[in-house]
């Protein structure tokens, strides 16, 4: 086995939608530069992902240098959506919890709707510095994070996923196994490790930015969502459910703090502090 090393990067731009791969990206307070400050929100105005739409694994946004998005997805002509301009804001439920985010272009919002026959408008977070609080529960003062489901960034070992690849070969949904990582929606992927070896890290290194690690990542049904086809299966959650049923429920993958700015880059060395 080499040494631990970050293998590979994902950007969100929009959540729910379909991960970018980088070669390097800012680490900020709040995530990776461009990650999930997009998101989609129903009438309602509570975020719209896969757990309702699967549909949205197959469409894409690609991330203009000023932060405005490219929008594609099977039967829609690509939108070029620009990062709209400061004004009025409206509240959107992020899991009970009221955010600040500006609304799109109205076209966008039309695009989205036809795409996914619901009527849905695009939320752009025009401040991450202040509009979200980390959980209180697990979070230091003044930690903030975008749309992401709970916390900046969320980190994945290769070698647990071989393990957990293993467990589902063995059991009765076989057949739906292997698992590819895009399964997990993680930003950064790491390699060289024992499996589950993440579980026991609190504090960790990539390259030259420094993260904290306050819970591992309870998973949800997005996990049996295949995100080349949008359709759904048992596979993880009923291995996890056998295998990995922590304190925070069907556990695969660790979430990140940054307590450091830098730049993350594919092949960075990944040393575990504490």
């Amino acid at each position: 086995m080499g040494k631990p090393q970050l293998h590979s990067i994902h950007v969100h731009p929009v959540k729910a939608f379909r991960a970018l791969p980088r070669q390097e990206a800012v680490v900020e307070p709040w995530g990776l530069a461009g990650d999930r400050r997009w998101v989609l929100v129903d009438d309602g105005g509570k975020i719209v992902t896969q757990r309702q739409q699967p549909r949205l694994a197959l469409a894409a946004a690609g991330l203009l240098p000023d932060g405005g998005l490219r929008l594609s997805a099977p039967g829609a002509q690509p939108l070029t959506v620009p990062v709209p301009a400061p004004g009025d804001t409206v509240l959107v439920d992020v899991f009970g919890t009221k955010v600040e985010g500006v609304p799109g272009d109205p076209a966008a919002h039309a695009w989205c709707s036809a795409y996914l026959g619901v009527d849905v408008r695009l939320i752009h977070m025009d401040d991450p510095a202040t509009r979200r609080p980390v959980d209180p529960e697990y979070a230091l003062p003044g930690e903030t994070v975008s749309f992401a489901d709970g916390y900046p960034l969320l980190l994945a070992s290769a070698a647990s996923l071989d393990a957990l690849n293993s467990l589902i070969a063995r059991g009765r949904y076989a057949a739906e196994g292997p698992l590819p990582m895009n399964r997990f929606r993680p930003n950064v992927v790491v390699t060289g490790t024992e499996p589950w070896a993440e579980d026991d890290w609190s504090r960790i290194a990539i390259g030259e930015v420094v993260f904290r690690i306050p819970r591992a990542c309870g998973r949800c049904v997005v996990t049996t969502t295949d995100q080349g086809t949008a359709e759904r299966g048992r596979e993880p959650l009923h291995t996890l459910g056998q295998h990995r049923r922590l304190k925070d429920g069907l556990v695969f993958g660790q979430n990140l703090v940054p307590q450091s700015g830098g730049t993350l880059r594919v092949g960075d060395p990944v040393r575990v502090l504490d």
